[in-house]
């Protein structure tokens, strides 16, 4: 079995606050653009034996880790618009862990791939076009009682799906469902 942090954080923690080039943000968006594509491809034909199976002991299943992805990148969406239309607004947290028991999460991946395909399409055109200024707009967030500007952010959500398709992918590893992505 492997370490639990290992499980947990599987390219390590996202590294609030560390300076970024503008050529390190493009990457980043193109990170962002790529993700829906490359989730699609891993778990886009997998049948509810590997959806319903946890990617690590106590753990979500990976299908309620599709709908957390898109969950959250709605919400990341909503509040980088918020930050280039107000003068650093209050974003409202929400109950990740809580949204996951919702029985929303329980429907089949494929609205989730869906949405996360339309919604990083719109997201990445509008992150393309940020200027340097544009990039230092903040957003302030209360759980961690700062402002956070969208250099950042773009950041941390490029590390955010890259941190759980790692999670589906070491589990497709793992049990070997990395040699085709169709249900065994």
């Amino acid at each position: 079995m492997e370490d639990i942090e290992i499980l947990r954080y599987p390219i390590g923690k996202f590294d609030h606050g560390k300076p970024v080039s503008f050529e390190e943000i493009k990457q980043q968006v193109e990170a962002i653009d790529q993700l829906p594509i490359k989730l699609t491809e891993l778990v886009g034909k997998w049948g509810d034996d590997r959806l319903d199976t946890p990617y690590r002991p106590g753990g979500w299943t990976v299908r309620q880790l599709v709908h957390h992805v898109a969950d959250s990148h709605i919400n990341a969406y909503v509040r980088t618009k918020l930050a280039l239309t107000e003068d650093n607004p209050t974003i409202k947290p929400y109950e990740e862990g809580e949204w996951a028991k919702l029985p929303d999460s329980t429907l089949d991946i494929a609205p989730s791939l869906v949405i996360l395909r339309n919604l990083h399409q719109r997201w990445v055109v509008l992150l393309s076009g940020l200027t340097h200024e544009d990039l230092q707009r903040t957003y302030y967030h209360p759980d961690s009682k700062r402002s956070v500007p969208l250099s950042e952010v773009i950041g941390s959500y490029a590390w955010h799906g890259e941190h759980h398709y790692q999670h589906v992918y070491r589990l497709a590893v793992r049990n070997g469902w990395t040699e085709t992505n169709e249900q065994d």
